[in-house]
């Protein structure tokens, strides 16, 4: 059996990133920013297990737990954000969401 090479993991996962930073770029909607930013941690994510694979160290594998760790709490505070913004304002679209305005 033949072992996939290191680079088409990293290709994929810079694949992801971008597809990541396009939706963060041009998105309004607040719910799809979210996910975006979600799917570029987890790109990261990719990258480091592969790494970590590649070079036979459980050190990446062990600092994507932490990754994940971080990205379960942002999720958290990140859609009760959200949800707090749509009961205010009634949208989630950011260009419609002006709090600073008096």
């Amino acid at each position: 059996m033949q072992a996939i090479p290191m680079e088409f993991y990293l290709i994929l996962s810079g694949i992801l990133f971008t597809i990541g930073v396009i939706g963060v770029l041009t998105r309004r909607n607040a719910i799809i920013i979210f996910m975006s930013i979600e799917l570029m941690l987890n790109s990261v994510n990719l990258s480091l297990v592969t790494f970590s694979s590649f070079m036979g160290d459980a050190a990446g594998e062990i600092f994507v737990f932490f990754v994940m760790a971080v990205a379960a709490a942002e999720s958290a505070v990140g859609l009760a954000v959200i949800l707090a913004l749509f009961r205010k304002k009634q949208t989630v679209d950011v260009d419609k969401i002006n709090l600073i305005k008096w």
